[in-house]
């Protein structure tokens, strides 16, 4: 359990647009340690460390909190993390309770994930990549070099991005205190809206198997059955087992992962998927 900081907040450090443009800058460092077990967690708090640090200066039971805090499983778009991140030093500087930090961490990685993954990489990459793809066709400089400028363009933004989540966290405190409890339950259920898309656009299983009917007639059951009757209900049913076996039966995420290899590898060679 994370332990509760006793710094009065008139003691705690003060971060500058120096400062919080460096975190920007660390946030690179998220895909760090990537593990399955937490995810960006180590890299979130590596990137986090100095801020930190300047934050809490001699209270070390503070900072070994907010370190605690940050090592929980994280997942989030790279290019939306110096947000997510500002918002966070935000609330450190200002003294806010541990229990509103980190359900507000928690409750939007998710969503910013989802929207962050939606405007790079699913938007402007790919309109790019399609549009800078028919210049070097012809042979234009203008390809690789605008494409290289627009990629080079997001990477920047990762200071001014953590200076808007910061300012954000800054005129937001007195809203975030009253709040809380809406903030986080309303960034919640746009989480769950955004993994139920993703479900649906990403998990993909199909059926191949035929069901004979009569002399030469066949039926279809992913085409004729489920799409047409109960579209993405295999991958909705097979997201909620491995819910289920996680949340509920505590197997281990990499069991899970070997576990769906193996069954895809398996139902393939049968023909059935």
């Amino acid at each position: 359990m994370a332990m509760a900081s006793n710094s009065p907040i008139s003691e705690r450090g003060r971060l500058t647009k120096h400062d919080v443009r460096m975190l920007g800058w660390r946030s690179l460092f998220n895909q760090s340690a990537m593990n399955y077990e937490r995810m960006q967690a180590d890299g979130w708090t590596l990137a986090m460390l100095p801020s930190l640090r300047k934050i809490y200066g001699n209270d070390k039971e503070g900072l070994a909190a907010a370190l605690e805090s940050n090592l929980q499983f994280i997942n989030t778009n790279n290019y939306a993390a110096p947000l997510l991140m500002g918002l966070e030093a935000s609330l450190e500087e200002h003294g806010e309770k541990r229990s509103t930090i980190d359900g507000l961490r928690i409750a939007l990685f998710g969503p910013l994930a989802g929207i962050g993954d939606a405007i790079t990489w699913f938007t402007i990459l790919p309109i790019v990549a399609g549009i800078t793809a028919s210049f070097a066709k012809q042979g234009s400089i203008l390809g690789p070099l605008v494409f290289f400028l627009v990629y080079l363009a997001m990477f920047v933004a990762r200071a001014p991005i953590a200076l808007l989540g910061y300012n954000t966290g800054t005129k937001a405190i007195s809203k975030i205190r009253e709040n809380s409890g809406i903030v986080s339950h309303c960034a919640s259920i746009l989480g769950c809206t955004v993994i139920g898309g993703l479900i649906a656009t990403y998990v993909q299983i199909a059926v191949k198997t035929k069901i004979p009917v009569s002399a030469g007639h066949t039926i279809a059951i992913q085409t004729q059955f489920f799409d047409r009757i109960f579209p993405n209900l295999l991958p909705l049913g097979y997201t909620f087992l491995l819910y289920w076996l996680l949340k509920k039966k505590n197997v281990s995420p990499v069991v899970l992962i070997l576990g769906t290899f193996m069954l895809a590898i398996l139902f393939s060679w049968m023909g059935v998927l």
